[in-house]
């Protein structure tokens, strides 16, 4: 009978941190929000909670850093409009922000796009909505 409880108690634990292991791979990293005239943090935030939610499909990888920063988000928003197609299909402006992030690589290169056992850095998340009202969606990202 011990040993029925103690393989049940196994089972268990083995379901439940499998079950914790997408959400801790992203939701233990460090959030920078920084100072925005363009959108303000709750705005900021929900593109955040969008870009963590789109990065749970790499699969092992651990997202350890998001941030805004306005001044480079600016600047790459810019391109994304200008030589990404934003404009083509009716980005505007006000309703694209570009998000940065680190992530560490386990041993099996994500999807096998990445590299293994590594760290990418400064990896650029664009995101749009419709209207204000709206949700964001990720579009595109990479370096």
């Amino acid at each position: 009978m011990k040993k029925g409880i103690y393989f049940f108690i196994i089972i268990l634990t083995l379901f439940s941190l499998a079950g914790c292991s997408i959400e801790d791979r992203v939701n233990n990293a460090k959030v920078t929000i920084g100072k925005s005239e363009k959108f303000s943090e709750e705005e900021i935030k929900e593109a955040i909670e969008c870009t963590k939610e789109n990065f749970k499909s790499f699969d092992g990888c651990t997202l350890t850093d998001i941030w805004y920063d306005e001044e480079k988000s600016n600047k790459l928003t810019q391109d994304h409009l200008e030589y990404g197609g934003g404009y083509e299909v009716g980005n505007t402006d006000e309703n694209t922000i570009v998000l940065m992030s680190n992530f560490d690589v386990g041993s099996s290169g994500g999807d096998g796009s990445l590299e293994p056992n590594s760290t990418y850095t400064d990896w650029q998340w664009d995101l749009v909505r419709d209207s204000k009202s709206e949700k964001w969606k990720v579009v595109s990202w990479g370096y």
